[in-house]
């Protein structure tokens, strides 16, 4: 069992830590503050292949690994939470799917132009209430779509949205959709007004009368819950990369501070208090990254992952909040200051442990996969 990198996934994580510190870090204030999309440092992304990095080359993506992967979204999610949850978002949720059940025209039309940036994606798969009300029915050569989806991440800057509707109202079966931006019938709500990951637009998806070519079915009809799990499965690996991504960004903020602030003629940092809250919570991000790369290895191995994603996201995102919460402890009163980095981070952390399911969700998971019941 090897718990380092390779060399080839190390240097990549240091491009892509380079790439945030110059291209996506400075702006992330500015992204929280007006709500605004980080256009530019996307097109820098989507330059340098960040927006494709574990797709087939001749889809134009990078042909590298899904652990290698998570790394871009932890680095990405240290700067800007909201750069990273783009990113991950459009790859595990949109891009993935098609790459993994779609067929050769849908891949050569879609996933192409999602690999090189040139289009963003989006899943709409959260509905207002439990269960899935919108649906879709046959008409000859096309599927017609009605009902709503909320909380979409990407919402107005993606392109290509995969979403799910019932499709055999009998057996309560779903199946899955391509669905483009500006199709007939389909239209985007109002941006939310979010506590946190404010750089990242989330709206509700309307569909009334959506017309859509069954050309667009992605898989088979009626399998649309298990291409949702599975696409879930993996997303919950990059939210556990961007939680750690986050957490680890506010501990080194954290740290450099009290190396600086001064109280009583000594460094906070000098205090024995203090170094025992950074080395514990050191501790929990290492144990959280290395549950995340384990639950990415095991993907890129083919082996049954999904609980082991489960259990990284909770630990990742409980860890997260824990992290920030400290972080900005330690601040003091600055911490509380949007001078400082910590109390965006605190805000970006909690959504960490609500989408891709609910911290009480993966309970849920880990539990059924231990078959306690």
């Amino acid at each position: 069992m090897n718990f380092m990198l390779t060399k080839e996934q190390e240097n990549f994580k240091m491009e892509v830590k380079e790439l945030t510190e110059k291209y996506v870090t400075p702006f992330a204030a500015e992204n929280d503050k007006y709500s605004s999309f980080p256009k530019k440092s996307i097109e820098i992304l989507s330059q340098n292949g960040i927006m494709g990095i574990p797709f087939e080359k001749k889809y134009g993506g990078l042909g590298f690994d899904n652990l290698t992967y998570i790394t871009a979204v932890e680095e990405l999610s240290k700067g800007c939470a909201s750069t990273g949850v783009i990113m991950s978002a459009h790859t595990s949720l949109c891009s993935w799917p098609i790459s993994e059940y779609g067929t050769e025209k849908q891949k050569e039309k879609y996933l192409t132009p999602l690999a090189k940036g040139e289009k963003i994606g989006a899943f709409g798969w959260t509905e207002a209430e439990a269960g899935t009300k919108t649906t879709a029915v046959r008409d000859v050569d096309s599927y017609i779509i009605n009902g709503r989806k909320v909380l979409i991440t990407n919402s107005h800057e993606a392109s290509v949205f995969i979403v799910f509707a019932k499709t055999d109202f009998d057996n309560n079966k779903l199946s899955a959709f391509i669905v483009e931006k500006g199709t007939k019938g389909f239209s985007v709500g109002e941006a939310e007004e979010k506590m946190g990951v404010r750089g990242s637009s989330t709206s509700e998806l309307i569909f009334e009368n959506c017309v859509v070519p069954k050309e667009n079915l992605l898989g088979e009809e009626g399998k649309g819950f298990e291409i949702a799990m599975a696409t879930l499965n993996g997303g919950r690996i990059g939210v556990a990369a961007q939680a750690v991504g986050i957490a680890q960004g506010a501990l080194d903020a954290a740290v450099k501070y009290v190396k600086e602030r001064v109280q009583n003629g000594k460094r906070i940092s000098q205090f024995q208090n203090t170094q025992f809250v950074i080395a514990e919570l050191q501790t929990k991000i290492d144990a959280a990254r290395l549950m995340t790369y384990r639950a990415a290895n095991l993907k890129d191995l083919k082996e049954n992952y999904g609980y082991m994603a489960s259990m990284a996201k909770l630990f990742a995102s409980e860890t997260a909040m824990e992290v920030t919460t400290k972080a900005v402890q330690l601040f003091g009163g600055n911490g509380y200051s949007k001078k400082y980095p910590v109390e965006r981070m605190m805000r970006d952390a909690k959504v960490t442990e609500i989408y891709e399911g609910t911290s009480e969700v993966q309970k849920i998971v880990i539990a059924n996969a231990l078959n306690i019941n």
